[in-house]
């Protein structure tokens, strides 16, 4: 079967999902005797809730994980047992914190009025074409760090300056897929040989500890002492607090907390700028569904005054229903996350009736699990947000385990509401003030990466909405 997969390997997301959809969505692959990469495929959504949750203490993220996803160290990601529930618990009291919210939309409308804004008009006004997935990356990797860091490192900015650690992102999640891929003996021999791309993850993990230490001691001091006030809350200080006198795996303070931030500017940086490019993709591909928004937008937020769209706070964004549906469809066509990792402590059955072995390899592909006729419909392909409307007018809501985008069970994705809350900022902005046009000609396909992004990006021309 190997051959077959290395054939595909420039569009594996899409041949897993043709592979998978020819054998009803569970599909054991067999490779070289040599190679250890026997492994049980699957988008079965019964199988999901299964692994996800009613069996989720037989399927950590174990060893295996933790060797392919090194570069996450000990960060939430690549945690198993106490110290997953320890991250999971003290991340969710900082986000619940009375004015998480408040820093949350001040960071994100900051960056939208003095960065997104000021680089779409330069573009508008040069006539020129632009990159709409490197703008989306360099803003959720600007307010991640201002977020998780509360230093906002200015990568959105006219002159779009380069900065090794934005870029290393996207390296590290080809990187990541590519060990999914090959036999562990020959992407260790490539690490030790430094070749291919391994030589780029090295590149990678040597700019995100570049980046981030020399931000942990910034904070460090207001973390000691008296206790910090409301008016001075900051993710930093508070995960200082947190965990002072917590040891990575190496026995290094300052290495766990390098692991517990860059988890957290991983997951807002990828899955939001990824969410946003596919959307405004899809929306200029159906212009019905941008006129719908554009209208809901004006009804919510248009200020007569001054003409222009008003900042609202998380609370209200919830009006933005028919903008949350096509955010759900594009979620559904092209999760940011595209697949997961398991394996089993003991033995087990799966729904589907596959038997499976203790420390057996299984990948949850989600990618796929969207696009099943059997789990969508006939027109499971088509983007229509309006199957997210319910027949009262609110959100329809649809299983974790048929829609993981946030992934399902346990694991659920803790930040999903602020990714929605600045997902829906970001784009009612951009709708508001701008109709985006795609370039001609460009070819638009999924990476081979861990996260669904466009591998040549996408190039749009921007026009003014209101002169």
């Amino acid at each position: 079967m190997l051959p077959a997969v290395l054939q595909n390997a420039h569009q594996l997301h899409d041949y897993a999902t043709a592979v998978l959809n020819e054998c009803g969505g569970t599909y054991e692959f067999k490779g070289p005797w040599f190679a250890n990469m026997n492994m049980l495929a699957t988008c079965d959504p019964a199988n999901i809730h299964h692994i996800m949750s009613k069996n989720f203490s037989n399927y950590p993220k174990g060893p295996e994980f933790k060797k392919i996803f090194d570069i996450l160290g000990d960060g939430i990601f690549s945690s198993d047992s106490e110290l997953w529930e320890l991250h999971r618990k003290t991340t969710m009291s900082l986000m619940n914190h009375a004015k998480f919210h408040q820093v949350l939309e001040k960071i994100i409308w900051d960056k939208i009025e003095n960065g997104l804004l000021p680089v779409l008009d330069h573009f508008n006004k040069m006539g020129n074409e632009i990159n709409l997935q490197e703008i989306f990356q360099r803003f959720t990797f600007d307010s991640s760090c201002k977020l998780v860091l509360d230093y906002d490192p200015c990568s959105l900015s006219i002159d779009l300056p380069y900065i090794p650690c934005e870029k290393a992102f996207n390296d590290a999640t080809k990187a990541l897929l590519h060990r999914h891929m090959l036999p562990e003996s020959v992407w260790k021999l490539q690490k030790w040989l430094g070749i291919a791309t391994e030589k780029k993850l090295a590149k990678a993990w040597e700019a995100f500890d570049q980046f981030i230490y020399p931000c942990i001691p910034l904070k460090e001091e207001q973390s000691n002492g008296t206790k910090v006030q409301d008016e001075d809350f900051s993710l930093l200080t508070g995960f200082l607090k947190a965990y002072k006198g917590k040891r990575s795996a190496s026995g290094d303070e300052r290495d766990f907390m390098r692991d517990t931030l860059l988890a957290l500017i991983f997951a807002g940086r990828d899955t939001t700028s990824t969410t946003l490019t596919w959307f405004f993709w899809l929306i200029a591909l159906n212009p019905r569904v941008e006129i719908k928004i554009l209208e809901e937008i004006q009804t919510n937020f248009h200020d007569k005054e001054d003409k222009t769209c008003r900042f609202f706070n998380a609370e209200e964004s919830r009006k933005l229903v028919y903008l949350h549906g096509a955010l759900c469809e594009t979620l559904r066509l092209f999760p940011p996350v595209a697949l997961e990792h398991k394996s089993p402590v003991r033995p087990d059955i799966l729904p589907s009736g596959h038997c499976i072995p203790q420390n057996t390899k299984i990948i949850l592909f989600f990618y796929s699990t969207g696009r099943m006729e059997r789990i969508w419909g006939k027109d499971s392909l088509e983007f229509k947000p309006e199957r997210w409307i319910s027949k009262h007018g609110g959100i329809k809501h649809e299983p974790s385990f048929k829609f993981p985008a946030f992934n399902a069970g346990p694991r659920t994705c803790i930040g999903k509401e602020m990714s929605f809350v600045q997902m829906k900022m970001v784009a009612a902005t951009m709708i508001y003030n701008y109709h985006v046009q795609l370039v001609e000609g460009q070819s638009v396909s999924p990476s081979d990466s861990i996260i669904i992004q466009m591998k040549h990006g996408l190039k749009v021309k921007l026009s003014k909405r209101h002169a």
